[in-house]
């Protein structure tokens, strides 16, 4: 059953929704399971906390080129609502409207429903050969490079970038893909953890449990900023030495940083 069964989809959701460059069946499936449906019902809550809850300020999403393309951002907040609302700026902020394809962690791959409710919204388990057909079929791909090292970050180490892989660098030379950095900020003031409680979590076989101030895992009304940077085409081989790699990845991360200050520079107040 569909939690989202009940919600209507109005004009501008299907309007928008119409003009997506997917490839669907009589039934609305595309050939990964995303189901145009459960994506509608899915923008239409996804809606209500960009605009009304997050109260996004969203800066720069006419940067994004059509076709193949990989965001790359920062991650923060203990839940994913940074991806969610990234995903909804590319919906409702840029012209034609993209479903973005998130490259998602291995454990809500295993998580049962959710696993199958992230196929219907279009996200994928993150491996180069989900990335890569992505790509083939012209999509726009997003991808957190902190992992969840960047999502359970405590207080103290808010804004603070944890180390990014070099995968997703060498991804994007091999399919000559652009990648757009995208700067994140809000987010970490909504759900301030002060602690992983790391023997907790590995007994329950998570990553970290956070610790905030409520002790729920809900995320306070904070505002948010998405601010996109220009598109970055990197030349070279995919398979160039680690430090010729690293220098690419540590532009994209400056960037990012550079981005991220560009959203605080915009808040007047955290709420």
């Amino acid at each position: 059953m569909d939690p989202l069964a009940a919600l209507r989809v109005d004009e501008e959701i299907e309007g928008r929704s119409a003009r997506l460059a997917v490839r669907l069946n009589e039934y609305g499936y595309d050939p990964w399971g995303f189901h145009l449906g459960t994506f509608q019902r899915a923008m239409v809550l996804g809606r209500w906390f960009y605009r009304r809850y997050f109260r996004c300020d969203t800066v720069g999403a006419e940067k994004v080129p059509r076709g193949r393309v990989m965001l790359v951002a920062n991650h923060s907040g203990q839940l994913p609502c940074d991806a969610a609302m990234l995903a909804m700026a590319l919906f409702l902020e840029c012209e034609p409207p993209r479903a973005v394809t998130g490259m998602v962690e291995r454990l809500a791959a295993r998580t049962p429903f959710v696993s199958e409710y992230f196929v219907r919204l279009g996200q994928m388990t993150g491996t180069p050969e989900n990335c890569r057909q992505m790509f083939e079929e012209g999509r726009a791909v997003m991808v957190f490079p902190e992992g969840v090292r960047g999502l359970g970050k405590v207080w103290r180490d808010r804004y603070r970038l944890e180390r990014f892989g070099g995968g997703f660098l060498r991804l994007c030379l091999e399919c000559r893909t652009p990648i757009v950095p995208v700067g994140l900020a809000g987010f970490e003031e909504s759900m301030p953890s002060f602690s992983q409680l790391r023997p907790l979590a590995r007994l329950l076989g998570l990553p970290y449990l956070p610790l905030t101030p409520t002790l729920l895992p809900v995320p306070l009304p904070t505002r948010c900023y998405i601010t996109f940077g220009d598109p970055i085409r990197f030349r070279g081989s995919p398979r160039d030495d680690d430090a010729l790699i690293g220098k690419k990845v540590r532009r994209v991360a400056a960037e990012i940083d550079r981005l991220i200050q560009a959203g605080l520079s915009r808040r007047t107040s955290i709420f």
